[in-house]
């Protein structure tokens, strides 16, 4: 993390830091990927003066330059892997959801997305050589489906596959939860969710997973008709982009659960397609497909990722969690 403070780089006077800190710009690398009408909004600042504030940053900050590709090979050496603990899904997933990535699971209703949600937030918490990543969680929940006695459940499940004593109190004291009432709501918890990052990075439990559950559910309900798809998709880019630039400053693993829509006119393979458009297929590094299959067994399909090959992974959902199948 670079050690510059926002308050040294030129053109930034007291005044302007607050404003910049007051929404959620606490870090020279939090500006240098903002856009010039993003930081002229908030400051109150001409776009010239922001442009030139935004140049420095990404000098101090070393990004927004060309680089070659065994520096960033060697930049992806930071990424982290959060192991789901069922050995099927996180070989389809090349060790375990990756950090600095969208990770973006869909399907219909009780097929497990919010399940692996849960799932993910008491296995971050574990150290890194047991699959996790020593870090906590954070949730924007927007169908109130967070459950504090289930996430007892898996950690109880937890304690009894590693031979352990884990306490659901400490595991539930580092996942915080924020309910979203609507999509606004929805996006200004994403810079609250920055801030509260910032706020834990010095401490032995850092943000390392941020989920929404559901991403478009608000979306999906307030823009309703042909009319409004252009302002829904604009504004669903912009959350987005927010996401995915939280998970690459804090080295985090970003879950968004996704709802399907039925095409009735499609005459052959699934006729469920996810909400979202291009702009969430595009956004997503990863896209999983969830359906059911017998009894409390799921199947997890990969069906979009930039190294990993197309697969499918069975898992099972029981009282102490997912398990293999």
């Amino acid at each position: 993390m670079n050690e510059t403070s926002i308050e040294e780089l030129p053109g930034i006077g007291p005044a302007t830091a607050e404003k910049l800190k007051d929404a959620g710009f606490n870090s020279v690398e939090a500006i240098a990927v903002a856009s010039p009408a993003e930081l002229a909004g908030t400051a109150e600042i001409g776009e010239s003066t922001a442009t030139k504030i935004i140049a420095a940053a990404r000098k101090s900050a070393d990004v927004g330059g060309f680089e070659t590709g065994d520096a960033i090979l060697e930049r992806r050496k930071d990424v982290g892997r959060l192991k789901l603990g069922c050995e099927e899904v996180d070989l389809m997933m090349g060790g375990g959801f990756e950090t600095q990535a969208i990770t973006e699971v869909y399907g219909e209703f009780g097929c497990g997305k919010t399940q692996i949600a849960h799932q993910l937030a008491v296995n971050v918490q574990l150290p890194v050589d047991m699959g996790g990543l020593n870090g906590s969680a954070v949730m924007i929940d927007t169908e109130n489906t967070f459950r504090p006695d289930r996430i007892e459940q898996m950690v109880n499940g937890l304690s009894d596959r590693h031979g352990m004593d884990y306490d659901p109190e400490e595991f539930l004291r580092h996942i915080h939860v924020a309910r979203a009432y609507n999509s606004n709501h929805q996006i200004l918890l994403t810079d609250t969710a920055s801030e509260l990052a910032n706020s834990l990075i010095d401490t032995d439990k850092p943000v390392r997973l941020l989920i929404v559950d559901s991403l478009t559910a608000h979306f999906r309900a307030e823009y309703v008709g042909r009319g409004t798809l252009a302002d829904r998709q604009q504004k669903l880019n912009k959350h987005l982009h927010a996401i995915m630039r939280f998970a690459d400053l804090n080295n985090a693993m970003v879950l968004v659960t996704n709802q399907v829509m039925s095409k009735p006119d499609a005459f052959f393979g699934d006729p469920t397609k996810p909400i979202g458009g291009h702009i969430l297929g595009h956004t997503s590094t990863f896209r999983i497909y969830l359906r059911k299959s017998k009894g409390d067994k799921r199947v997890a399909k990969l069906v979009d990722s930039p190294n990993l090959p197309d697969g499918e992974a069975l898992f099972t959902v029981t009282p102490g969690g997912l398990v293999d199948d």
